[in-house]
């Protein structure tokens, strides 16, 4: 019998609730116990913490954000170095093993605590999808439905006012999400950040549009899409967070604009944010984030520590954090040239 503790941390997504619910149900089969640190690594750092029992994990399945409260806290930000914090309040919550739930960030912390010595099992969780070790991470497919949603319901819109709609949907390293959004809602242009792109060349192709007789387009747009060098001047971000990230969002904006003022045609910006993350997850996000649930409860019962659970073809597979973690998915190339087919 162990002692399990869960955290979530990073930006919240549908899924996190089951991944809970299932790691819970599936260790009291074996008679482990569990608490949960809220707020992600602040909850290590400052001691918060609540007993998980089959009583308050159940009816989460469908909830979205998470019952344990997230946050972007960097234990090492600043110089400092808090292993000795989370191993002290580990010890004294008597927990044998933790099993964070994030990404890139805070399974970072995860893998640099392995490497001192604290055992830990991570699951992964991005609505980006752009995590290595697994070809697909929950939340994501709940992402890109909401988008491909919002981009139906901006086609009559647009249509009906001749306009040119921007949508500006989440993807800071990767544009997964646009593609597949873009490609299942009919998008006539997808700017990902894995290719710069020209102003000139996406209006010569809005106008070419309009020649043909289409009168309104959609142009779907990633958070972190840049121009090519030279092309067009954004507005830097400035604020950042715990992990030295910028807070994006803005590209949205400033194809608004320039589009508008080199074409002529009338444009309009969406900015999807947060409503990305919110919501109950679709079927196959509970799924998957159940099965990870399971598999890393596994993971931590059988003491193969410092690895990540994640999703190979159809199956659940254990692969060490390092290499969950040396370099991001980027989107796959192949997939973006099936999309390109459909532009205009």
């Amino acid at each position: 019998m162990a002692r399990i503790g869960l955290l979530t941390g990073g930006g919240d997504c549908p899924g996190l609730n089951a991944v809970i619910r299932a790691a819970v149900r599936s260790g009291l089969a074996g008679e482990h116990t569990f608490v949960g640190f809220r707020y992600g690594w602040a909850g290590v750092l400052e001691d918060d913490a609540v007993e998980l029992t089959l009583q308050s994990t159940g009816g989460i399945l469908p909830r979205g954000g998470t019952i344990l409260g997230t946050s972007r806290t960097n234990p090492y930000a600043d110089g400092k170095d808090g292993t000795a914090v989370i191993r002290r309040t580990l010890e004294q919550r008597d927990v044998d093993v933790l099993i964070p739930i994030g990404g890139e960030d805070t399974l970072g912390v995860a893998l640099r605590l392995h490497r001192e010595g604290v055992p830990v099992v991570g699951v992964p969780k991005t609505i980006d999808n752009d995590l290595g070790g697994t070809d697909v991470t929950f939340g994501f497919q709940t992402a890109v439905q909401i988008v491909t949603d919002a981009i139906d319901r901006l086609h009559t819109t647009a249509e009906s006012h001749n306009r040119v709609m921007v949508v500006e949907v989440m993807g800071r390293h990767a544009g997964w999400i646009a593609t597949h959004a873009g490609i299942a809602g009919g998008a006539d242009a997808i700017l990902v950040p894995e290719r710069p792109f020209d102003i000139e060349q996406v209006v010569a192709h809005l106008r070419r549009r309009h020649e043909r007789g289409r009168s309104f387009s959609i142009v779907v747009v990633a958070e972190g899409a840049t121009p090519r060098e030279g092309t067009l001047q954004i507005r830097e971000g400035t604020a950042k967070d715990a992990f030295g990230h910028e807070r994006l969002g803005g590209i949205g904006v400033a194809l608004e604009g320039e589009i508008e003022r080199r074409t002529g045609f009338e444009t309009r910006v969406t900015i999807l944010g947060h409503v990305q993350r919110g919501g109950t997850p679709v079927a196959y996000d509970r799924v998957l984030a159940t099965r990870f649930g399971v598999a890393a409860m596994d993971a931590a019962a059988g003491g193969r520590f410092g690895t990540m659970v994640g999703l190979k073809a159809t199956e659940i597979v254990e692969v060490e954090l390092e290499d969950a973690l040396r370099e991001p998915k980027l989107l796959d190339p192949a997939l973006y040239t099936t999309a390109e087919l459909f532009f205009g």
